[in-house]
């Protein structure tokens, strides 16, 4: 006999609370392996396939594409068993973060419109608010419960409980208000979730959601937290764009110069710990950090992400330059995971790409410092006591000035800047 099992929106980690249907990769009806990809969402941080821990037959959907739903919200349920597909019951065991591959409660739904559902164990007797399974009747639900879920137009018969035999529980009507009231503010966007809407005299409204409102939000959470400051310093880039002209010259894999600004990084975060550091502001204590996990901020059609190369202080320019590229391509096409996206201690922001000198970056929360790089054009430049027109580039960096005073960050400034120089001088710390 087949069980219809319910498979929920599971916690994609990093303290992710919803994620947007981009794109149903099953239909109602289908026959679905164990670990199979059902659907595509877009969480804050990246796309995500999620894969379903049990295999059968798919006999609903919950969520049209475009629609933002709550972590342990309905996705779908699969009728399971021989009697569906074949196969067994067992999930895998090994879906997503949070989420367990336990069986989960029975849940009243048609394989088809105008078939008949398949029969559940323990199914609702509807005239009494009591449930039956093959040994008999069990615990009848309370009165209160019946009340909650009237008063709020609930059908107890199309519910499943937690309680003991799947008797329905307080807090399984209060979930479910829950989720219905939180479908019901995702519902108002479904069809257009991205279009800008009119307002009457107060122009355009553009929400702000996915990667846009997890920008927003962290961008507001470093101001309200991280005093910071900015420094930055004018260096003569010309010595560094011809070591490079030379490295990729002497052939082998071609050196970026984003790389190379990354070996500086790592190399002065050696010399000055402090700015590789976060602070526990209930502790009351800066936490020094012993591994570089460097972010860079790479603008998508997506939005503004921060992929983080994982031990950068252990890398070389050429594993550094194949790391940035991987991590850029993925953030392009939209397949960074969520691991890719979290975990930074520093971050570099090349804003020189987009044709500007210089700025002042804000902190990348909980982070202590943001080293920022503008653009290197031909200036005037006194070199060796003459002028001539030289590689000129503006570097600054913002700082938490919880973790060091002016002296150390223009300390890692200066050292920067002589690297960017001089490059001879990283030759001290290879």
């Amino acid at each position: 006999m087949a069980q219809v099992l319910e498979f929920r929106l599971p916690d994609l980690g990093e303290g992710l609370t919803e994620a947007e249907i981009v794109r149903w990769l099953v239909e109602v009806g289908d026959v679905v392996a164990v670990d199979q990809p059902v659907v595509e969402v877009e969480t804050a941080k990246a796309l995500v396939d999620v894969p379903c821990p049990y295999g059968g037959v798919v006999t609903a959907r919950f969520g049209e594409e475009g629609t933002e739903l709550p972590v342990g919200a309905p996705l779908l349920t699969v009728a399971v068993g021989p009697a569906a597909s074949g196969g067994e019951t067992e999930g895998s065991g090994n879906v997503l973060v949070g989420y367990g591959t336990s069986q989960a409660p029975a849940r009243r739904r048609r394989v088809r419109p105008g078939q008949p559902a398949p029969a559940v164990p323990g199914e609702a007797n509807a005239s009494s608010g009591a449930r039956r399974t093959a040994d008999g009747p069990v615990p009848v639900i309370s009165p209160l419960v019946r009340r909650l879920a009237r008063q709020n137009g609930l059908d107890l018969k199309e519910m499943t409980g937690s309680g003991p035999d799947g008797l329905i529980l307080r807090a399984d009507v209060e979930y479910a208000l829950r989720a219905a009231e939180a479908r019901g503010r995702t519902a108002e966007t479904a069809v257009a979730p991205q279009t800008p809407t009119a307002a009457p005299g107060t122009g355009l409204r553009i929400p702000l959601k996915g990667i846009r409102g997890a920008v927003a939000d962290k961008l507001a959470l470093s101001r309200r937290e991280i005093p910071d400051a900015t420094c930055w310093v004018d260096a003569d880039a010309t010595e560094l764009m011809r070591a490079r002209a030379a490295m990729n010259a002497a052939g082998g894999p071609k050196i970026s110069l984003l790389a190379l600004l990354a070996r500086i990084c790592t190399a002065a975060l050696a010399r000055f710990p402090e700015l590789n550091s976060t602070v526990d502001t209930e502790a009351r204590e800066v936490v020094q950090l012993d591994q570089v996990h460097l972010g860079f901020a790479a603008q998508t059609e997506r939005g503004l992400v921060v992929p983080v190369v994982r031990d950068a202080h252990a890398r070389d320019a050429e594993a550094l330059t194949a790391e940035l590229a991987r991590l850029t391509e993925a953030a392009r096409t939209g397949s960074l995971t969520p691991g890719e996206l979290t975990g930074g201690t520093f971050t570099l922001n090349n804003y020189g790409v987009f044709g500007v000198d210089g700025s002042t970056p804000i902190i990348n929360h909980p982070e202590a410092a943001m080293l920022g790089v503008g653009r290197i054009v031909p200036k005037p430049w006194v070199h060796e006591g003459e002028l001539a027109v030289r590689q000129v580039v503006q570097l600054s960096l913002t700082f938490d000035h919880r973790v060091c005073d002016g002296g150390t960050a223009g300390g890692f400034l200066r050292y920067v800047a002589d690297c960017v120089e001089q490059p001879a001088v990283l030759l001290r710390t290879l």
